[in-house]
């Protein structure tokens, strides 16, 4: 009692009450109260970092962050195992010690739970009943006017980019979280975790003088009983504390996926950069891109925004048939998906089963843009649905990580940074700001490895950041050509995981370079990377012994590998902008890299490339399939793979195929009574060894028409080259076109028809200029009379059956013209366009 008198009567006094450390060495946090206000700082080997500052919250019936007066207190040790599935190391082990200290004043009664760990200090508040909305809180960071600090503007999607200033000199304005300041010689990464749909998302207002306030997104916060908020969280100590740390993960609840033997963190092939939308919707640019990813042992594939552009998408979509042949390499397929489709429980419920029931792997979902509680309750809602179904997810235009990789596992990445797909403010002083800042919090998804794009840094900076950012699943922005002109690159990357044992800050600081080491098993990858002036780096023996370091760094002329097996510190140049990646191991073979368990190289060669049929008819197809591995292949089966209801002869059957050798076959295949009109893919398939390899004859498939009438010659295909569709109806025959007129001399014919409208191809497309998608009129003139003249068609419409009496007509001109608005959209179709003569 005595005790808890003294306490009491020195925190009336403003005298400071540190809690008991229980042998937990690093930052201690001092909460001192004056005048019924209470201030929490924190120390770092003796220096005050942050200064005290004001803490409290108020609520709709209650003022807690004034007239308090200290009615208890007691503590806890905290010591947690855990792993997770992927970042920065996977074992976690937490030893903390916290304090409760429990506050009254005439409002009513606070909670103060205060943190501290190795790597910093964190506190929260928790109301024991409901004192109504929360409408704010006192809480604010004070910083020294003088320390540097690196900070990025606020934007709801966290996508600006950081910058170096002091915490007294950034501009009175609004900033993400997190915030890095260094005061003498430590640094404070200031951030948030535990945040859920049970409170709003907080930013930092700078207010001068070096105070940052709290602001809440919405300004009035939905509480239901009892309330523990969100942490506040300063990870302090060195740089290597703070890059190393895993507190925000540390603070978070703990998994609520029981099982996640299902979760596989590892590089995808992310194809977004290497063409945008009309990449997306391209099957066999995507299967390229699958067969590239299979060779290298990459296990997935991101099909990005565009591919559903179909209105009849779960009708037509070709990513079912990705899937097949993606899971026949070993490769699983993720999908964006825009947040209006899954925003609500109806939607989700409609639309996520369809991607479970394709075999998609994972889901990129985006533009969810805020920190607002609504916002938080959807993400609690899609998080267990998601989890259920064995999605991995990869949320874009989103929040910042806190905590979310430990409680639900299957989050395997976040972007919240200004990243790769940006077309300015990506200075390698921002690149080498990233690892001490954004990606100290999460999963970070930049999407490295752009070779193929002009950039700030050198490819040496470029490949670096394949171990300098960490992301469960690491989305990487090349094109295949843009690798193989990079073997070096190539190599690195094919050897490179996702998910990492360990993780060291070697050297640097943020804005000028950086030097870091992840471990995975038994081998080191490291990456470095320097903003401005060439230089050299140092590369520090990872343990005591010899080590096989094989670095790959900017040369003269490109990339150069250079072998040292040593037991000492290693100096590396390193060109301006530029920068290194290295692969250490002990030195028990000649090279650290493994074989990747990629599928075996080989090629099919088919003939012929396409063939124009119709129902009931048979063609020919003949093909090579060629062992170019360096391994024989056993149990090759070799054959084309039909649609349903279509017949093909026997397949060829060999047991072994060396190195080097081929397999030849010639097959009849016939369509089918009622077949699917328009382009069809059939491929020539060979399986082998638990994967496939294919090339495709396309075979136009159309139907003839009764007796009397004959098609209009076009060009039978889509202004983008695929089949004629408007609808969702498709066409074997007909006309694909931009504004423009086509003119046929008739004989004697009496009628023409034709089914009209938007191709489905630019369905959910918009112009940026105009605003909206495609929009056309379509006209039929006889002898340049206009005989008949359509409503205004747009992308959204259905397809419009036409009719039009041309008698006597000589010259017919079939005219589409722009609907008015300009835009680039207007892909229109002349569907099974016929005469009757």
């Amino acid at each position: 009692m005595a005790v808890r008198t003294l306490a009491v009567v020195a925190l009336a006094l403003g005298l400071v009450v540190p809690p008991a450390q229980a042998g937990v060495e690093g930052p201690r946090a001092v909460v001192e109260v004056s005048g019924g206000a209470v201030t929490l700082a924190v120390t770092h080997r003796g220096r005050t970092v942050v200064r005290p500052s004001p803490v409290g919250i108020m609520t709709e019936r209650a003022d807690l962050s004034a007239g308090l007066s200290l009615s208890g207190k007691s503590r806890r040790a905290i010591f947690e195992h855990y792993r997770t599935t992927s970042g920065k190391k996977r074992d976690r082990v937490v030893r903390a010690t916290e304090t409760t200290y429990r506050f009254t004043s005439a409002a009513g009664e606070l909670g103060l739970v205060v943190r501290e760990s190795p790597d910093g200090v964190a506190y929260r508040y928790e109301l024991p009943r409901s004192y109504g909305a929360v409408t704010g809180e006192a809480s604010a960071f004070v910083l020294p006017a003088d320390s540097v600090a690196w900070l990025a503007k606020y934007r709801r999607d966290y996508e600006n980019p950081f910058l170096q200033t002091t915490a007294g000199s950034a501009e009175q304005a609004e900033y993400m979280h997190p915030a890095l300041f260094e005061v003498g010689g430590s640094y404070a990464l200031i951030t948030e975790s535990d945040v859920d749909g049970r409170y709003s998302g907080g930013r930092l207002v700078h207010v001068g003088g070096g105070r940052y306030q709290v602001k809440l997104w919405d300004p009035s916060v939905s509480v239901s009983g009892a309330l523990k908020t969100p942490w506040r969280t300063m990870i302090v100590g060195s740089l290597a504390t703070v890059v190393e740390s895993t507190l925000v993960d540390d603070l978070a609840p703990a998994s609520r996926v029981r099982d996640t033997s299902w979760i596989k963190p590892g590089p995808a092939v992310w194809s977004w950069l290497a063409g945008g939308r009309s990449v997306q919707q391209d099957l066999v640019r995507q299967k390229e891109f699958v067969d590239y990813a299979a060779a290298r042992g990459w296990p997935y594939v991101v099909v990005d925004a565009g591919w559903y552009d179909d209105p009849n998408w779960r009708q037509t979509s070709f990513i079912p048939e990705l899937v097949r042949y993606a899971s026949a390499r070993g490769v699983g397929i993720h999908t964006w998906v825009r947040f209006s489709s899954v925003d609500t429980a109806e939607k989700r419920a409609d639309y996520l089963p369809w991607l479970h029931r394709w075999g998609v792997r994972g889901l990129k979902i985006d533009f969810m843009d805020s920190d607002g509680q609504e916002r938080y309750r959807w993400y609690d809602e899609i998080l267990p649905e998601t989890a259920r179904m064995h999605f991995l997810v990869n949320f874009h235009g989103a929040t910042l990580p806190h905590g979310v990789h430990r409680t639900w596992p299957h989050v395997m990445t976040t972007e919240a940074v200004h990243g790769a797909e940006k077309s300015s403010g990506l200075t390698t002083g921002h690149l080498t700001a990233l690892p001490f800042t954004r990606n100290v919090v999460g999963g970070m998804d930049y999407t490295p490895g752009g070779f193929h794009r002009a950039r700030a840094n050198t490819d040496g900076g470029e490949l670096a950041l394949s171990v300098l950012y960490e992301s469960g699943v690491q989305n990487l922005a090349g094109r295949p050509d843009s690798y193989d002109a990079r073997p070096l690159a190539r190599w690195f990357l094919e050897q490179a995981p996702a998910a990492w044992d360990e993780t060291r800050l070697l050297s640097g600081r943020p804005t000028e370079s950086v030097v870091m080491a992840r471990r995975s098993g038994d081998r080191w990858f490291v990456g470095g990377a320097v903003a401005g002036e060439a230089r050299v780096l140092d590369l520090p023996a990872l343990g005591a012994g010899r080590w096989l370091v094989e670095v790959v760094r900017d040369g003269a002329a490109g990339l150069v590998k250079e072998t040292h097996v040593t037991s000492e510190k290693l100096t590396i140049p390193v060109a301006r902008d530029g920068g290194f990646v290295a692969l250490v191991c002990r030195p028990a073979r000649g090279t650290c890299a493994r074989p990747t368990g990629g599928v075996p190289s080989t090629s099919v060669a088919v003939s012929p490339s396409e063939v124009s049929v119709q129902p009931g008819q048979a063609f020919e197809m003949s093909g090579t399939f060629t062992n170019t591995s360096d391994r024989s292949l056993h149990g090759v089966t070799f054959a084309p793979r039909v649609p349903s209801g279509w017949d093909v002869s026997p397949a060829v059957r060999v047991s072994r195929v060396a190195p080097g050798a081929s397999v030849h076959g010639r097959w009849t295949v016939t369509v089918g009574a009622n077949p699917v009109v328009g382009l069809t893919e059939v491929p020539l398939v060979a399986r082998f060894a638990g994967a496939e390899a294919e090339k495709a004859t396309r075979a136009h498939v159309w139907k003839p028409l009764p007796s009397g009438q004959i098609y209009v010659a076009g060009n039978d295909r889509s202004v983008e080259g695929r089949t004629l569709t408007t609808g969702g109806v498709r066409f074997g025959k007909g006309i694909g076109t931009t504004p423009a007129d086509r003119t046929v001399e008739l004989g004697t014919c009496s009628r023409f028809d034709a089914t009209v409208g938007v191709d489905d191809e630019v369905d959910g497309r918009v112009d940026r200029a105009a605003g909206v998608g495609g929009t056309v009129t379509f006209e039929v003139l006889g002898d340049g009379r206009v005989l008949h003249a359509s409503p205004l068609r747009r992308s959204v419409d259905p397809a419009l059956p036409i009719s039009v009496d041309v008698g006597g007509v000589k010259a017919l001109t079939l005219r589409v013209t722009d609907g008015g608005d300009g835009t680039s959209l207007d892909n229109a179709v002349w569907g099974d366009a016929r005469l009757t003569c």
